[in-house]
């Protein structure tokens, strides 16, 4: 169980699930052409799963002494899990994931693809040891690596399919990935610095440069209420643009995404204590799952 919470299970579980939802939830319903059969599907989400645990490991590797005053009762490497473990498994996950990624490349016939993963563990190792410590470059970073866990689908399994008969059809099911994948970058670049706020008195010993650190609570809380509003702002639009004759669509936007992110807003504009924060950041998780399970939904929009 150790080792479950050392690469952070939960989150390699939504990871899995927004893979699959885009999957079986957007792309097999409506006969898209598809390129990977199930079994290559299964190492695809394998192969992220395993680049996205390795970042974990390392990114408590080099936060032991920032976590002490974080999160002291969480942290694991050093107590629980010796630090040459937790280095072993952070490369045998690295290992497994881009030679999966190798495998994937060549079997699509897009051999350059494999370069993907070998850049994403290349940019996660980079976030914990250096770029997490830089104004608001970490917090960007990290969403963007958020943002291609689902676009990756879509470049491994939509991409390579696409013919000149097909092309309309793939392009849109493939933009609604983006949609998706632009939502999920922008929630997790709100929830990064909600994250910041959090950890601020842990993040000034380490020597971080984060946005909090920089610009003060006051003000930091105050832009996170502000790219909350816009964030609201850009749902809506997107709802009316996309979806407005889409009833049970729509619903669902409104109370599962829009009214959620509402709530997130007025609590950040008077959020001051690390719990307010803590809870803020976990409102946002809830956001990200509900907006990942829309697509499920999203048959009905293109059904009709």
């Amino acid at each position: 169980m150790k080792y479950l919470h050392l690469i952070r299970y939960q989150n390699l579980i939504f990871i899995a699930l927004a893979q699959v939802f885009i999957r079986y939830g957007l792309f097999k319903p409506f006969g898209i052409d598809i390129t990977l059969n199930g079994f290559g599907f299964s190492l695809l989400v394998i192969a992220t799963l395993c680049i996205a645990a390795a970042g974990n490991i390392i990114n408590d590797i080099y936060d032991i002494e920032i976590d002490k005053i974080n999160k002291p009762k969480k942290v694991l490497i050093g107590r629980k899990v010796s630090e040459r473990s937790a280095n072993n498994l952070f490369i045998g996950l690295n290992v497994v994931g881009v030679a999966i990624g190798f495998y994937l490349a060549n079997i699509i016939g897009k051999p350059a693809f494999a370069a993907l993963f070998i850049v994403f563990s290349a940019l996660l190792y980079l976030y914990a040891s250096y770029l997490k410590g830089i104004i608001l470059v970490g917090n960007i970073l990290i969403s963007v690596l958020v943002a291609m866990s689902l676009i990756i689908v879509g470049l491994f399994d939509l991409m390579p399919a696409i013919t000149p008969t097909n092309q309309t059809t793939q392009s849109t099911i493939f933009s609604i990935v983006l949609d998706y994948a632009l939502f999920a970058f922008f929630l997790n670049v709100i929830r990064e610095i909600v994250k910041d706020l959090e950890d601020i008195n842990g993040d000034k010993k380490g020597e971080m440069n984060t946005l909090p650190i920089a610009l003060g609570r006051k003000r930091t809380t105050l832009i996170v209420f502000i790219l909350g509003v816009l964030l609201v702002l850009g749902v809506v639009f997107y709802m009316y643009q996309y979806l407005y004759n889409q009833q049970i669509l729509l619903l669902y936007f409104l109370c599962a995404i829009v009214a959620p992110l509402l709530y997130f807003c007025v609590l950040a504009w008077t959020a001051k204590t690390k719990k307010e924060y803590g809870f803020l950041s976990m409102v946002l998780k809830i956001i990200m799952f509900t907006g990942i399970c829309s697509i499920l939904l999203f048959q009905i929009a293109l059904l009709d």
